[in-house]
């Protein structure tokens, strides 16, 4: 999870098939957004089903994505509970600009631009930081760090240890009803 990855040069039927993959994954894990890192490929590609601060869920895959965020007087923060697929049962606070623009390519080659606000925009940094090797808990203090691990090992046993690829036992209960990506 901590490693960079590589970028999309090929948009054929394989990228296709991976996407859609990807999107299943990522609807039978109950997450919001999904980089192709979680499911052990090294490109540069992250999906997202997910709403915005207006509650419109927006649906899109991006291949080798550039953010931006606001700066200087524009830039506000919102501090949120985040969850990871690949920490499944653990969140914490983090504070992550309250806006977002992604752009790239979509899976056809085709140029793209999301503009993110509220989870919508969290959810870009969290799945292009995944591209960039780092993970959401990278992120925080060490005491929260630690914390957010030892709330994800007290539920690991409730998930395989192929999640989020493979299915959660349907016998377990979920834990928690936040947004993971």
């Amino acid at each position: 999870m901590h490693a960079s990855t590589r970028q999309v040069t090929e948009f054929n039927e394989g990228l296709h098939m991976l996407v859609r993959d990807m999107f299943a994954t990522m609807r039978a894990s109950e997450g919001v957004g999904l980089a192709a890192t979680q499911v052990g490929v090294d490109l540069a590609l992250f999906i997202f089903s997910c709403p915005d601060e207006d509650a419109h869920i927006r649906h899109g895959a991006v291949c080798n994505p550039v953010l931006s965020l606001p700066e200087g007087k524009d830039r506000r923060l919102d501090v949120a509970a985040e969850g990871c697929l690949s920490l499944p049962g653990a969140f914490h606070p983090l504070a992550r600009p309250d806006r977002a623009v992604c752009t790239g390519v979509d899976p056809f080659g085709e140029p793209v631009t999301v503009i993110g606000t509220g989870l919508l925009a969290r959810c870009l940094q969290h799945e292009t930081d995944h591209l960039k090797g780092i993970v959401f808990g990278d992120r925080l203090p060490n005491r929260a760090r630690r914390d957010l691990y030892k709330q994800h090992q007290s539920v690991a046993h409730h998930y395989p240890n192929e999640w989020p690829t493979t299915t959660k036992d349907p016998q377990q209960p979920t834990p928690g009803q936040q947004a993971t990506m």
